[in-house]
This record gives structure tokens, C-alpha cells and sequence, in this order.
């Protein structure tokens, strides 16, 4: 669902009320199904693990999803200790200077319609 957002918010060449509003409010109430999770404990499945590694990175462009962790405050906590842990800074550090630049927009040759 982040994904479509992404598509749909940034990527897509037209852009499409319907598709921007549906997927930026499923990625709300999931962001709300995380913020539930972590109600009573520090990472989602209890102890941290492959669940945190899979999710951080599609938490991580909440903006361009049209979300703001302020609004998710368990999340956001989540989000710091995680994005905190030592091999996750090592591991955001791979790849970094190939990411800056070759921005998507920039491969792609499309724009986005909507800024986060």
C-alpha cells in the first residue's frame, strides 16, 4: 500500500485524486495498526526482529506518503530507536551516495504531481 502511494503521490504521470486519496488513507490506518502494535511493547514483535527490519524502510518516506509520525506517536518512537540501532545507521549508509544520485524522478524522466 505504501507503494502505491509512493506511485500515486510522486510517480504517476497524472495525477488521480481517487488513487492518491484510497492509498494515502489505507497507508493512515495501517501506520494506525503499527501505532496499536507497539501499545505495549518496544519493538512490533515484542523483541526486535526481521518484522522491524522489514517495516523501517517503508516507514521511513512517511512524507512522500502523506503521513506524519507526529500523528502516530508509539510509532515515531519506534521509528527513532529503530533508525538508532548501530547496524541499521551502517546499513542506511550502504548505498547512500548511489541513491542521492540517481533520484527516481531523474531515472525515469517523470515528475511527481504532489509534493509530501
Amino acid at each position: 500500500m505504501a507503494g502505491q502511494a509512493h506511485h500515486f503521490r510522486q510517480y504517476a504521470p497524472l495525477p488521480i485524486d481517487y488513487a492518491i486519496e484510497r492509498y494515502t488513507r489505507e497507508v493512515e490506518r495501517l501506520y494506525g495498526v503499527l501505532e496499536r502494535r507497539l501499545r505495549d511493547r518496544e519493538y512490533l514483535a515484542g523483541d526486535y526482529s526481521v518484522a522491524d527490519i522489514a517495516c523501517i524502510g517503508w516507514i521511513m518516506p512517511h512524507e512522500k506518503q502523506g503521513q506524519h509520525l507526529e500523528s502516530f506517536l508509539r510509532l515515531k518512537i519506534w521509528f527513532d530507536t529503530v533508525m538508532a540501532r548501530p547496524a541499521v545507521i551502517r546499513g542506511m549508509a550502504v548505498g547512500r551516495e548511489q541513491r542521492e544520485k540517481n533520484d527516481f524522478a531523474a531515472i525515469s524522466g517523470v515528475r511527481g504531481h504532489h509534493s509530501p
